[in-house]
């Protein structure tokens, strides 16, 4: 049985496109056409990914995504967004998108992107060398894929738990946004920006202080490094 996929687009067209490529990669797709009707389906049948237009008739894509992510903030989603609109896109990854593509695109680029998502949601991340990982309260389980601060459980997105894992493996030394692109998503080529949004969203939920943070710290002029409070667990 191939992954369920949920497509939420109202461009028959597009949508068309989508649907077609994803079959004939094996996924068994159902289309939504709005917000609401996305709404629903993901309700009735809990689907393993879902590919969100940002601009949909009624209930826009950001709304869709707000709530899908209060329904299970790990389901993974691609947002399918305008060439142009980068601050929906900026805010749809804030608000827990796991990656985008910008229209026009490349089908084959969509069906990439999505396998790479697909992939990651149910693997063990590829950085990690043990089976669990702690930094004083923070404690990581790679192979559950299960995260929790101060015994309180962390709701943490594909590519926000992967980008965990990776810098506490890594610890101690400065990452460019290229160098974690490539580490944690897998693209040479891409736009940082993503990294930037999902370190900040990381950081909101591990720091004590998102504005000052002890673990994520910022390098000026390379990138970003994590520092254990006490040394790697």
């Amino acid at each position: 049985m191939g992954h369920r996929v949920l497509v939420v687009d109202d461009d028959p067209i597009v949508a068309d496109v989508v649907c077609r490529y994803l079959e004939q990669d094996g996924c068994q797709v159902r289309l939504a056409g709005t917000g609401e009707q996305a709404l629903a389906a993901a309700a009735a049948e809990p689907p393993d990914l879902v590919v969100l237009d940002l601009m949909l008739p009624g209930i826009d894509g950001l709304e869709v995504l707000r709530r899908l992510r209060g329904r299970d903030p790990a389901l993974p989603v691609v947002l399918l967004t305008a060439l142009g609109d980068e601050p929906d896109r900026v805010l749809g990854l804030e608000r827990g998108a796991d990656d985008y593509v910008a229209k026009p695109f490349s089908p084959r680029e969509l069906v990439l992107r999505i396998r790479s998502v697909l992939r990651r949601s149910g693997a063990v991340p590829a950085a990690a060398t043990a089976d669990v990982l702690s930094d004083g309260g923070l404690v990581v389980d790679p192979r559950r894929r299960i995260a929790r601060l101060d015994d309180q459980p962390l709701a943490l997105t594909v590519r926000e738990f992967d980008l965990l894992v990776f810098l506490l493996t890594n610890p101690g030394r400065a990452w460019s946004r290229a160098d974690l692109l490539d580490k944690v998503w897998g693209w040479q080529f891409g736009d940082q920006s993503t990294v930037t949004v999902h370190v900040r969203r990381l950081r909101e939920k591990v720091e004590a202080d998102p504005a000052a943070p002890e673990r994520i710290r910022t390098v000026w002029g390379v990138g970003y490094r994590y520092e254990y409070a006490g040394g790697p667990g």
